[in-house]
């Protein structure tokens, strides 16, 4: 079972520059994966974004998944892809991965979650929480009723990473609903410094979680 991180950062800019310099900052500030999100590029510009990342990623001892561009993923060895859910089948990318390369995948509602699970990806991103700018065409807003019920009735080990407007002031309540982590843009985006202080609060809930978990 691949391990997953408790934190994504996921990429944000107004060009590929704009994103590598975001996804060095969120290296330097101590990110442990980050997400290439780059959307309308050409194959050959979005390979040599991709390559960079790598570069970048590397140095920081960082893990890199690129969203979607799974030929591109297995060509440069990064650590994995993301797929949205008009994206490439997680069928498909599979067999052309490597067996270490991790497979995420975009889902709303208790449907799309089994239909992933029976794809055999490594986990899911399960949003939006709330509503947020970065992505259009925006699935309904789940909020923690809906995770509760999704996740309660999935009864599964899947790692459910949130995501949609997240702030660090809905980590400790979004922890209690069994979520394994948050992908986080824009919060951090806005201020790199955002990164320790959600760490602190995902280590603090998966500790709370695991002195539970003794009681019988």
């Amino acid at each position: 079972m691949a391990v997953i991180n408790k934190l994504h950062y996921i990429s944000q800019g107004a060009n590929a520059k704009e994103h590598l310099e975001n996804i060095q900052k969120a290296c330097q500030y101590g990110a442990e994966l980050v997400q290439l999100r780059l959307k309308n590029l050409s194959e050959k510009k979005m390979l040599k974004a991709a390559e960079e990342a790598r570069d970048i990623t590397s140095h920081y001892q960082t893990r890199l998944i690129i969203n979607d561009h799974y030929k591109i993923a297995k060509k440069v060895n990064v650590d994995g892809i993301h797929l949205g859910k008009t994206d490439t089948c997680p069928t498909i990318a599979r067999k052309e991965l490597k067996s270490w390369q991790i497979i995420g995948g975009t889902a709303n509602t208790l449907d799309d979650c089994n239909a992933l699970i029976d794809k055999n990806v490594n986990y899911i991103g399960l949003g939006p929480y709330r509503f947020t700018t970065t992505k259009d065409n925006l699935s309904p807003v789940l909020g923690k009723n809906g995770y509760l019920t999704i996740i309660e009735a999935l009864k599964s080990e899947m790692p459910i990473i949130a995501i949609g407007g997240i702030t660090t002031t809905d980590v400790t309540e979004l922890l209690t609903t069994g979520i394994h982590g948050i992908a986080i843009s824009g919060e951090i985006t806005k201020d790199f410094n955002k990164i320790k202080e959600f760490h602190q609060l995902l280590n603090a809930g998966s500790a709370m979680e695991q002195r539970y978990s003794f009681k019988n």
